[in-house]
């Protein structure tokens, strides 16, 4: 049996070094060639390259251009480099970032394995017949690790443009609150996706107790999508905001997205005409949804209208013009109907004790009250309604004093 010594090993380490260093200088010697020959073969074999301006044709080309040379310097190297995150920086860097936004991952993969298959097929005419073999290896390595790069490329890309959309929704949505629309918001409105189609109104409930910001507003968007609805969302605190546009009935398209708020109340403003008029959606929403817990058994989700008489007694100066404009002065502006109400709740909500009490027949007292109820939108006889109509009786006998 024969021994190998260490100067075999060494002779053998030099000589791949020095094969790998001739086949490299070869290759640096045919870049343009190589490169030539793929840049043919886009025009030729991709119908999307011919599509673009010339400024990203020569940014695809200077992409093209930094793939051949980390090929030769990974056949000098021997790949013992990596290539992953180095020439991720090298040829990806030799483009402007907006550039993954011009051609997608799909085409950057055809890119590659264009120019992958172009070398391979002229690559012997550059090299040695006995250091074919090594090069075709190299460059199937190559191209592996060109993958991985590329995939990482655009997975940074993907992040980035995941946080700055969140940046731009946030500031969106707190424009909303606010009341600062401005061209600003709509621009970065649209440029979210924002359709701007329909009523918006503004749904608030409580975040989850688990899960990312931004996977719960991914889940809000795709069931928001699924009815035919945008959304914008935000966290206040612990609150999670939703702007829905498109809105048709308020209630079916706040039951559409309940499901992604946390415990507890879920109140929907009232749907007003654009998003540049969704600050009084979102100030009655969010109003409401502070004084829901006044309610126990409001319903998921309540409309804030719903409860205005709580929005009241916390103070809220809207909620009691509101009540005023909507309930006490149409009655006072009927004959007959304010005192029948007032006179109704005082009796204890019996027909029977009112009627004698204004000197009237029950019926009398019974069609007063279903003009009440058409005029408001509010049954008497309903103890929800009810408290309702005590609130913005005693809310408009002290605006008259």
């Amino acid at each position: 049996m024969t021994r190998s010594t260490p100067g075999d090993s060494g002779s053998d380490n030099l000589g791949a070094v020095t094969s790998r260093a001739r086949v490299a200088d070869r290759l640096q010697r045919s870049m343009g060639a190589l490169s030539t020959e793929a840049a043919k073969r886009m025009d030729t074999d991709l119908p999307w390259f011919s599509q673009l301006n010339a400024e990203d044709r020569s940014w695809v080309a200077m992409v093209l251009q930094a793939g051949v040379r980390g090929f030769v310097d990974w056949v000098r190297t021997g790949g013992q480099n990596g290539v992953s995150n180095a020439l991720a920086t090298d040829m990806f860097g030799a483009a402007p970032r907006a550039l993954t936004g011009v051609i997608n991952l799909q085409q950057t993969v055809d890119l590659i394995r264009l120019a992958i298959d172009s070398v391979e097929d002229i690559i012997d005419q550059y090299v040695e017949p006995e250091d074919a073999e090594l090069v075709h290896i190299d460059v199937m390595r190559f191209g592996r690790e060109l993958g991985f790069a590329t995939a990482q490329v655009y997975a940074r890309a993907a992040e980035m443009r995941g946080a700055w959309d969140a940046r731009l929704e946030a500031l969106v949505v707190d424009s909303v609150l606010r009341a600062e629309i401005d061209e600003a918001t709509w621009s970065r409105a649209s440029a979210l996706g924002w359709g701007g189609l329909g009523q918006v109104a503004v749904v608030a409930g409580k975040m989850p107790p688990q899960g990312l910001a931004t996977d719960i507003f991914d889940d809000v968007r795709r069931v928001a999508r699924a009815a035919d609805m945008d959304a914008l969302c935000a966290t206040q605190a612990d609150r999670l905001v939703v702007v829905l546009g498109g809105v048709i009935d308020p209630t079916k398209s706040a039951m559409a997205i309940v499901d992604q708020f946390g415990a507890g109340p879920v109140v929907i403003g009232p749907p007003v005409e654009d998003l540049g008029h969704a600050h009084t959606s979102a100030r009655a929403a969010l109003s409401a949804l502070r004084v829901a817990p006044g309610w126990p058994d409001c319903p998921r989700p309540v409309a804030s209208l719903e409860l205005l008489p709580e929005r009241a007694l916390a103070g809220d100066g809207h909620a009691r013009r509101q009540l005023i404009e909507e309930v006490y002065q149409p009655l006072a502006e009927t004959k007959g109907l304010l005192d029948t109400v007032s006179t109704y709740f005082d009796n204890g909500s019996s027909i029977e004790a009112t009627a004698r009490a204004l000197f009237v027949h029950p019926n009398t007292v019974r069609y007063r009250l279903k003009a009440a109820a058409d005029l408001t939108g509010l049954t008497p006889s309903q103890p929800r309604h009810a408290f309702t109509y005590v609130i913005a009786l005693v809310l408009g006998r002290l605006h008259s004093l």
